[in-house]
């Protein structure tokens, strides 16, 4: 099987000859191929060339457009810092949206160019040229958790659920309309599969997580599988708290984070939901020996059962050694 046709027939609960591979890489793939993380997150040939070489070397079943979350930000007018060789960082305390009323005169940006976001969506289309269908394309959106707080701040989106519960559905509307265009272009672009990474959503409590963030999380997903995407969800932390409602959103992938028992969210959302993770991706995956790392997985896939997808609960950290991720594969 291609990594492609693994990783589909995962999703439609079909057999496969091993257990599909889907870590994500970021630093560790600019690294491998040795170019400055700038250079990866704002020139998407330098992004596709180090994917392809990464995934092959250590035979991932996919490749990815992610690199960081400031994409969309970027092109709505935030201020954002942009390093050699780091990720680019959003400066909070100029938050586009310090402002509330700003929202108002927000629009959608231009997704044909020439911004960040259309630099995702070429590498879409140069990834379907360089690979075909030897592995599943994966786009990436944020979430509306995530991408609200970007645009607004963490920590007064944090106080808005409280002070001005209506800004925050509007703002949160505004996002799903924008990451729907996003998605759906990348879609077009040739993308198989969208990730929505909704950090932020970790944050905040099951009780405003129902209210609030859940309703918009299920228009987002239903959008992009309605243009014709799976959709992988992605939120980093202690999730434990959130992972039935986060089940009931019909994802074809849900990833889990080190901190969220893989057997709680099975049990949680049912043995048709495909998992990935939850490798400790520090202790384990860059700090641990090939040992304890195959160990790992072990528990993982006994734990997840026949529905799994090996990856760590997060990225694989920059400094992580070799021998380690081939010790991942190799325990598949």
């Amino acid at each position: 099987m291609t990594g492609r046709e693994r990783i589909l027939a995962m999703f439609e609960g079909k057999p496969t000859d091993r257990v599909p591979f889907m870590p994500i890489t970021m630093m560790f793939a600019a690294d491998q191929a040795g170019v400055k993380y700038g250079e990866y997150a704002r020139d998407y040939r330098v992004l596709v060339q180090a994917q392809i070489y990464t995934s092959r070397k250590f035979d991932f079943d996919y490749v990815s457009c992610i690199s960081d979350p400031a994409r969309e930000a970027a092109d709505c007018g935030a201020h954002i810092r942009y390093f050699d060789d780091q990720p680019p960082a959003i400066v909070e305390t100029q938050a586009l949206l310090l402002d509330k009323s700003v929202l108002l005169g927000l629009k959608v940006p231009d997704i044909s160019g020439p911004g960040r976001m259309h630099d995702r969506v070429k590498a879409a289309e140069l990834f379907r040229k360089e690979i075909g269908h030897e592995k599943l394309i994966e786009g990436w959106v944020e979430g509306p958790c995530a991408q609200a707080a970007d645009l607004r701040g963490i920590n007064n989106l944090m106080l808005d659920f409280f002070d001005d519960p209506g800004f925050v559905r509007d703002l949160f509307t505004f996002v799903v309309e924008m990451e729907l265009a996003f998605g759906r272009a990348q879609i077009d672009a040739g993308c198989d599969l969208i990730g929505i990474g909704d950090a932020a959503a970790s944050l905040v409590g099951p009780d405003l997580y129902r209210e609030f963030v859940w309703p918009f999380e299920k228009q987002l997903v239903q959008g992009l599988q309605n243009s014709g995407a799976k959709v992988r969800l992605h939120i980093c932390g202690n999730t434990h708290a959130l992972v039935r409602e986060m089940g009931q959103l019909g994802c074809e992938m849900v990833d889990l984070d080190y901190p969220v028992s893989i057997a709680a969210a099975r049990a949680a959302m049912g043995a048709e939901q495909v998992l990935a993770g939850n490798l400790d991706p520090v202790r384990i995956v860059r700090n641990g020996t090939p040992m304890l790392i195959q160990e790992e997985l072990r528990r993982c896939r006994q734990e997840a059962g026949p529905r799994y997808i090996a990856a760590a609960g997060c990225e694989i950290p920059r400094g992580t050694p070799d021998e380690n991720v081939h010790a991942m594969r190799e325990a598949l």
